[in-house]
């Protein structure tokens, strides 16, 4: 597989490259070319003893096995993916794809650690290290502290909010012989976001420290969410004859744009229903539209770095085919208090604790009846983040208080660097953090 900007197809990349610099410099983002594999025999193949870690290697090397060995692309997934999802069956057309049960209790756990794997495995055939540069508002320190313990070629710089860093152990800093380097800003999320953005915008600084990022402006880290569905199919198809649609919240359309992959790969699958967003809508006539697709490519900002919006990854599938966009993705507007009666619903019904997304995308669910009447079919939805994550919002839906267990507990507990705060701003204080990287971890 090769890979193309959203907004130049003339060029093509490696994966390596996609991954190690990850943002075009004509300002989109890394896509899979047109030329997209067709996966078919190796997603039939899977059943229910396929391993969520068998299935990502296996897959893996059919998408890039003119860079990587099949073995080398099973050891990549063997260590990123210890756990698998799991799929629940609630009744006979109603599925739930729990994502969140890695060491942080959230999906990125899985796209994270099947990213910085990759990386070390990349660095370590190139001789070369590397640099993750990205802000938080706290809680991906935990889901990069985890992913990064053994990683002696990648570094991660997480800027966020002073007092808002949960989950790292003292290990875990580069001053302690660890791979991560929290940076604490005395200001607001959005100034961790901005002092990123600056850094990325000078190109000298991103080649001098072979900067990239982990979040999903990386195509490393999204694809591997493509390979989420695969694993549901592999667990659906001997129960499920007819239709099969994935229901999802919007997030930044990251769970979208990789499902969307994995129907171009030939997974099987009917459709994609999520909540409406200003973004994505629901026009009169029930059909999918995306407002900001009048406005051309080169009349827009560059993609951004550090908090990026996948939407240009969509209008990237749906350019080569429009029709995709009425006839497999399926937004539905729903009300605040739709999606209190759905949580609710999923409590009384199934026992079911359902966060914000997951009530959102059960909402939706019921609105678009009109597409999910095949007693054959399926509907699944995705549940991103652990119940204990969102507990005000299911407390006051439910009246119950989903118990956060002593393991992820502890992966969300403030974390104290001992270091001073920088202000917002400061690209000198950051820069000096760079270059420190070259004394404490030799890089």
């Amino acid at each position: 597989m090769r890979f193309v900007s959203t907004r130049d197809s003339s060029r093509e990349v490696s994966f390596k490259q996609a991954v190690l610099d990850c943002l075009p410099q004509d300002g989109g983002l890394y896509v899979p070319s047109d030329n997209a594999e067709d996966l078919r025999r190796w997603i039939l193949y899977a059943n229910e003893s396929t391993s969520f870690a068998n299935l990502a290697g296996t897959l893996t090397s059919a998408l890039i096995n003119e860079e990587f060995s099949p073995i080398i692309c099973e050891a990549i997934a063997t260590k990123a993916f210890p756990v698998d999802p799991v799929l629940k069956r609630l009744d006979s057309n109603l599925f739930l794809l729990e994502l969140y049960h890695g060491a942080t209790g959230t999906f990125r756990d899985y796209g994270i650690s099947y990213l910085t794997a990759t990386l070390e495995t990349i660095l370590t055939m190139d001789s070369e290290k590397s640099i993750l540069l990205d802000a938080t508002s706290g809680e991906m320190g935990a889901c990069m502290a985890s992913a990064l313990r053994g990683k002696r070629l990648v570094t991660s710089v997480l800027v966020c909010p002073k007092g808002k860093l949960r989950g790292i152990q003292e290990s875990d800093f580069v001053w302690n012989g660890g791979a991560l380097y929290p940076v604490e800003v005395d200001g607001t999320e959005e100034d961790c976001h901005n002092l990123v953005r600056d850094i990325f915008a000078q190109r000298s600084l991103v080649e001098k420290y072979n900067l990239t990022v982990a979040n999903t402006a990386n195509i490393g880290r999204l694809l591997p969410q493509a390979f989420f569905y695969t694993f549901a199919f592999s667990r659906l198809k001997k129960h499920i004859s007819g239709d099969i649609y994935y229901a999802l919240g919007a997030g930044n359309y990251g769970q979208l744009v990789s499902g969307l992959y994995s129907w171009r790969l030939a997974l099987p699958v009917n459709g994609f229903i999520l909540p409406s967003t200003p973004y994505l809508l629901q026009d009169l006539k029930g059909n999918c539209m995306m407002p900001d697709s009048i406005v051309p490519l080169e009349h827009r900002i560059k993609a951004d770095p550090s908090d990026p919006l996948n939407i240009e990854r969509l209008e990237h599938i749906f350019r080569a085919n429009a029709l995709m966009l009425r006839s497999f993705v399926y937004p539905a507007n729903i009300t605040k208090e739709q999606k209190e009666s759905a949580c609710k619903e999923l409590f009384v019904k199934y026992g079911i604790y359902a966060d914000s997304d997951l009530s959102a995308a059960y909402a939706a669910t019921l609105m678009r009846t009109d597409k999910t009447k095949d007693e054959d079919g399926a509907v699944v939805l995705v549940s991103c983040n652990a119940p204990s994550l969102d507990v005000d919002f299911i407390r006051h839906n439910t009246g119950e208080t989903p118990v956060m267990d002593g393991e992820l507990g502890r992966a969300f507990e403030t974390t104290e660097t001992g270091r001073p705060a920088i202000k917002p701003g400061d690209q000198e204080a950051l820069i000096s953090v760079l270059n420190s990287l070259n004394l404490l971890r030799i890089f």
